[in-house]
C-alpha cells in the first residue's frame, strides 16, 4: 500500500477528528478515548452531514445533522438506521500517522 502521512496523533484531540482534504474526497480522522485511530469517509450516507465534526463516543461517531451513528471500525449505519460510509486503513509508527489513499481510490472505481 502506499501511505500518505497526515500528521501526528496529538493533532487530534481525544474523542475528536480532523478532517483530511484528499484528491478522493474528504477523509474523517478520528481519535477515540483510548487512542485508537480510524478513518472514514467524511460524509454521512444519510443526508452527507460532516461526520468529522461528529460526537465520538466509543468506536462510533454521531453525525452532527440527524444523529446517525455510524462504526468507525466498519463505517455502516448502526441501530436501525441503514447505509455505510468507506472505511480508510490508518497506520500509526511512533504517534505519526498515515493513510492509505488508495483504498478508497479502488473503493471508488
Amino acid at each position: 500500500m502506499n501511505w500518505i502521512a497526515i500528521g501526528h496523533i496529538d493533532d487530534i484531540p481525544l474523542r475528536g477528528a480532523r478532517c483530511v482534504k484528499t484528491p478522493e474526497g474528504k477523509v474523517a480522522v478520528f481519535r477515540t478515548a483510548d487512542n485508537a485511530v480510524f478513518a472514514i469517509e467524511d460524509h454521512c450516507p444519510h443526508k452527507g452531514g460532516p461526520l468529522s465534526q461528529g460526537i465520538v463516543h466509543g468506536a462510533s461517531v454521531t453525525c452532527p445533522l440527524h444523529n446517525w451513528v455510524i462504526s468507525l471500525e466498519t463505517g455502516k449505519a448502526l441501530g436501525a438506521d441503514e447505509g455505510a460510509v468507506r472505511t480508510i486503513p490508518v497506520r500509526n509508527e511512533g504517534g505519526m500517522l498515515s493513510i492509505a489513499l488508495e483504498s478508497l481510490m479502488m473503493a471508488a472505481e
